[in-house]
């Protein structure tokens, strides 16, 4: 398998919405088509730290890594959070996933950026045995308040 990681452009909407709609079916969260919509906006925003990169092989495209950064108290300089990262079930199991975060922190380390952080649902025991080959899990719990 030959995957290549790049940037999502305004053609690649269809093909992520696809995706997109599987990553929240498989979380069982329905969002709004306004918010999709403002998601796909963001990442094609100049002024947006917001990127989508996308893997693709020949004209599949095979999962996403939606990716964000920001400045940190932690470092001098800034983190990239990886928010949402997403292989179509038929590409799973061939380094699609890895292919993604490797590309990831390559981006990050090109921008100078200092960590490279993420999240997982606790009961995703297949992408935390990909998370955990890269680094073990830093002891957080997430807690998030709603507005």
């Amino acid at each position: 398998m030959t995957v290549q990681i790049r940037n999502t452009t305004p053609e690649d909407a269809a093909a992520w919405r696809g995706l997109w709609a599987q990553y929240l079916a498989y979380y069982k969260v329905d969002l709004a088509p306004e918010v999709t919509a403002n998601t796909w906006a963001r990442a094609h925003d100049p002024a947006s730290p917001m990127r989508i990169r996308l893997a693709v092989e020949g004209d599949a495209v095979l999962g996403f890594a939606i990716h964000l950064h920001h400045p940190s108290t932690w470092v001098i300089g800034e983190d990239c959070y990886l928010e949402d990262l997403f292989v179509s079930p038929d590409a799973r199991g061939k380094g699609v996933g890895r292919a993604l975060i490797k590309d990831l922190a390559a981006l990050a380390k090109a921008n100078g950026w200092q960590r490279l952080y993420w999240h997982t649902d606790e009961g995703n025991a297949t992408a935390r045995r990909l998370y955990d080959s890269f680094t073990p899990s830093d002891g957080h719990v997430r807690y998030r308040l709603k507005l």
